[in-house]
């Protein structure tokens, strides 16, 4: 009896090995940043992209997983050419991921280097076709993300027919080859310092026309201020004289009046520090002493 139960113990736990290897054989674990492909026989019968545990078919189905996640590829540096025939050095890279892993799967066999082979080709023709629409002076200009959003847009949707979603394309380094940077920066340098010359030269042509124009409104502007003068002088000098003959033409105020010209004339005599005034017999002031004495 021992001996049957001695026996049966090992078939129990080979029995339950067995089990736990098909039960695992059949769980499926598909992580965060990945798809699981469930193949049957060489063909994709099921794809998971959540994560979490699923099921299949022991040893007639298989699995694989592709990146559900953002991917980089480097592209080669390469050269290209202006609009303007000039050659720039590009070194570049792309930011894509797996966005229909049955597409990638059927038209690149579900591998990453086929699709980083595809990337280069579409991202390098799309680049080069960007560039040669620019003069070199606008391609360098551009490097602020001009550049790489016209680069997005010409590849377009030219990758969608493999299931991948191209993210962005960002430019490392746009610059010029080695042995004529020198000669293209100084040529840069001289068409900034023509264009500074030109605005400075505008500038003052257009000081010079302010200036003169200012010159003008100030001489007009004097000029009428002269003749306004002229003309104030000439209306004060004829109601002097106005008031002048109304004055004379009362002999009550003529003879007042002769009377203040004659102060006036004898304070101008003594004003110089002389206290001796001489005075004629017929004048309004000896006329005053005379008739004072009468």
């Amino acid at each position: 009896m021992e001996k049957k139960r001695f026996i049966g113990l090992p078939v129990l736990i080979a029995v339950l090995a067995i089990v736990l290897a098909v039960v695992s054989n059949c769980m499926v674990v598909t992580h965060q940043n990945e798809y699981t492909v469930v193949r049957q026989f060489g063909k994709v019968v099921q794809i998971h992209s959540t994560p979490g545990v699923s099921f299949k078919l022991p040893i007639v189905q298989t699995t694989e997983t592709l990146p559900n996640t953002l991917l980089l590829y480097d592209l080669p540096i390469s050269d290209v050419i202006t609009q303007d025939k000039k050659t720039m050095v590009a070194d570049s890279f792309a930011l894509w991921r797996i966005d229909d892993p049955q597409k990638f799967i059927q038209s690149l066999n579900g591998s990453v280097s086929n699709a980083e082979s595809r990337l280069s080709t579409i991202v390098y023709n799309a680049m080069k076709n960007v560039i040669s629409s620019r003069t070199q002076t606008e391609v360098i200009s551009g490097r602020d993300g001009e550049l790489a959003a016209d680069i997005r847009s010409a590849v377009g949707t030219s990758l969608d027919q493999y299931g991948i979603l191209l993210v962005a394309v960002e430019t490392k380094h746009l610059d010029l080859p080695d042995d004529n940077k020198s000669a293209v920066y100084q040529r840069m340098i001289s068409e900034r310092e023509n264009i500074a010359a030109g605005y400075t030269a505008e500038g003052e042509s257009e000081a010079q026309m302010i200036r003169s124009e200012t010159d003008k409104e100030v001489e007009i502007t004097i000029s009428e201020a002269e003749a306004e003068a002229e003309k104030r002088i000439a209306e004060g000098e004829a109601e002097y004289m106005r008031i002048l003959s109304d004055a004379y033409a009362d002999p009550s105020k003529a003879e007042f009046y002769n009377y203040v010209r004659a102060l006036d004339a004898a304070k101008a005599s003594l004003a110089g520090g002389g206290n001796t005034l001489i005075l004629s017999q017929d004048s309004p002031l000896a006329q005053i002493f005379y008739n004072d004495g009468n």
